[in-house]
């Protein structure tokens, strides 16, 4: 129960990430609130922890709100549906985001890229995580006064903030905009003597609903899955769980004094893919 007593909102809630943060957060003893703008995906998560929820003891109850993180007035919404319920705010995972090869149309390349498919990624992925932390640092500014428990921001970024990604500039350019605006959220409320840390994560090789699109099916999806493995490290890709346990960590009162970091979740990529392990015949 890492989490008892600790109100969360967990954004882009209704797969992958975003869903297996959510679950451990229940399960770690958080009243948790799953957002996303599949109504029906993410109303039928929230159904389901809260069916799991029955066997892991003294976890609360789940509830599900609709919010387009892109939106302004969402989150003036849910800003004050939080606090009028709930007071105030302990922990948010700004996890929504998009690589916008299935939402837009244009290219993503810097040579031909197109500005609307360009201005829909970042409000996904930067406006989104900008509105969020706006909102709860307003929730969360008064909610403790216990230097020993504290309120925290993990913002979702990825590898591809760290990185150049030809054929996804916009992508990750609004990644490194959140692996940079997490740091200055973070000086920003020490400054200002708020009990909030803000720290970013930045998974990369996480098999997650979004790249069934580029696996492909059968013995194509396990070809590929092979040859993305080569290029990682340890050798395979990781899964949702790796990505929040680490969240778990940054959301617990653990890492009450640690702000403003960016946790690589990679397998060792950015460590350096030519230390590889050979591969045996």
């Amino acid at each position: 129960m890492r989490l008892l007593n600790k109100v969360a909102l967990v954004t882009g809630a209704a797969q992958g990430i975003g869903k297996a943060i959510a679950e451990i957060f229940v399960k770690e003893g958080a009243t948790v609130i799953f957002s996303d703008i599949n109504d029906d995906k993410g109303q039928r998560a929230c159904n389901d922890i809260n069916i799991k929820r029955q066997q892991w003891g003294e976890s609360k109850p789940a509830q599900y709100m609709h919010l387009d993180v892109s939106n302004e007035s969402d989150w003036q919404q849910a800003e004050q549906a939080i606090k009028q319920k709930y007071q105030g705010l302990d922990i948010l995972v700004n996890n929504a985001g998009i690589t916008g090869f299935l939402e837009t149309t244009g290219a993503h390349d810097p040579e031909h890229l197109d500005m609307a498919s360009w201005r829909k990624v970042h409000q996904v992925n930067l406006d989104g995580v900008a509105l969020g932390c706006k909102a709860a640092i307003a929730l969360m500014k008064n909610r403790s006064t216990d230097k020993n428990s504290n309120s925290s921001i993990i913002n979702i970024s990825s590898r591809s903030g760290m990185v150049g990604i030809p054929l996804a500039a916009a992508y990750a350019s609004s990644k490194a905009g959140v692996r940079n605006h997490s740091k200055s959220v973070a000086l920003y409320c020490a400054q200002n003597g708020y009990d909030i840390r803000c720290n970013s994560i930045h998974p990369a090789a996480i098999y997650t609903p979004m790249w069934d699109t580029m696996l492909g099916e059968g013995d194509a999806r396990e070809e590929a899955i092979k040859v993305i493995s080569k290029d990682i490290p340890l050798g395979y890709m990781g899964d949702v769980m790796d990505v929040a346990y680490a969240t778990l960590y940054l959301a617990s009162d653990e890492s009450k004094y640690v702000t403003g970091i960016e946790l690589t979740i990679d397998g060792g990529i950015l460590a350096g893919s030519t230390a590889t392990p050979a591969q045996s015949d």
